[in-house]
């Protein structure tokens, strides 16, 4: 018997096998990488019952069509985006089965940015350097093109039909930042601006950056360029010769010269990633004790999603107070007429 694959007839421009990166590779000049949104692998595994490092596919703006060769369980998330099963509307943040010759078409993005198809057994291309992500930067795999047959790995199985209520990270907001070892460098009404102004999205963003176009004038720092190159992570926020303040991203440089005005808190990359064209984003100052705070929240949250799937259809012998339910709502006893004489 052959092994499960997807086969790739149609992929938008940005499709790519992404996991949870490549730590340890910092100091050979390798950053990451990695889903943009990685709270979405943590989604995806949830609906599937499987790990989070298993890989999936990224898919940025737009989708494509998948075939599978052999019956397959699937989950979608992040971004929602138009998606059918055979011309049957599919239901985002939920899994669902995906039967043998079956095709899968996902289109553009409805809200948000980034979206996510996810296979029980996870992706199993071949791993380079520990991970199976994309990163085109380092030569690291490839954008997906039509024809490529992505293999499968085995599936322990498990329900399908369970749907995942997510809070809102794909219509901008508020992010969290911290200070960083240069933020001194910028004097206090610049770093109070940052707080008031209002910021929407570049198009010339990337996987590596997230290009912030202010409402106001920009930040510009009097001897900037002169800073002295050093290690940069991602969520890092650096101030460009013009002014721009650049969210690094996932699949950053290790290295830059640019400074750095604040630093994104880690739980919160998700939402800059699905910062959609039009939206809104904000930035908040937080002290490193709220910082440590929110990551042991973010940590807990990614721990008790397994136990916030719930079925699409209940089960009425799943429901244990199924009799305190209004379920003959709108019924009529058929006299009404009788009693309006």
């Amino acid at each position: 018997m052959t092994a499960p694959a997807l086969i790739v007839h149609q992929v938008g421009p940005g499709v790519t096998v992404q996991d949870l990166g490549r730590p340890g590779h910092l100091a050979y000049g390798l950053s990451q990488g990695g889903a943009l949104d990685r709270l979405a692998l943590y989604e995806g595994a949830a609906l599937l019952g499987q790990s989070p490092d298993c890989a999936a596919l990224e898919m940025i703006g737009m989708g494509g069509e998948f075939e599978a060769t052999q019956p397959l369980r699937i989950a979608l998330t992040g971004a929602p985006m138009q998606a059918s099963l055979d011309g049957s509307p599919l239901i985002w943040n939920a899994s669902h089965q995906l039967p043998a010759g079956s095709r899968v078409r996902i289109g553009g993005v409805t809200s948000g940015s980034v979206g996510y198809l996810h296979l029980g057994g996870g992706i199993e291309t071949p791993p380079l350097l520990g991970a199976r992500a994309t990163q085109l930067n380092a030569g690291l795999g490839a954008l997906l093109t039509p024809g490529v047959r992505l293999p499968v790995g085995p599936d322990k199985g498990g329900p399908i039909g369970l749907g995942l209520d997510v809070a809102d990270r794909v219509s901008g907001g508020v992010l969290r930042i911290l200070p960083s070892v240069q933020t001194a460098l910028f004097d206090a009404e610049t770093r109070e601006r940052l707080e008031q102004s209002q910021f929407t999205r570049d198009p010339r963003s990337n996987r590596m950056a997230l290009r912030l176009i202010p409402d106001g004038q920009g930040f510009a720092l009097d001897g900037g360029l002169s800073v002295v190159s050093e290690v940069i992570v991602p969520g890092d926020i650096q101030i460009t010769g013009d002014g721009v303040p650049v969210i690094l991203m996932a699949e950053c440089q290790t290295m830059g010269g640019y400074p750095r005005i604040a630093t994104v808190l880690p739980a919160d990359l998700p939402r800059a990633a699905q910062l959609p064209v039009g939206a809104t984003l904000r930035l908040q100052f937080i002290t490193p004790e709220e910082g440590v705070a929110a990551l042991k929240a973010e940590q807990t949250a990614l721990a008790d999603l397994p136990r916030k799937v719930r079925p699409l259809i209940r089960d009425p012998r799943d429901i244990p107070d199924l009799l305190s339910y209004h379920l003959s709502d709108g019924a009529i006893t058929g006299r009404e007429e009788e009693t309006d004489r």
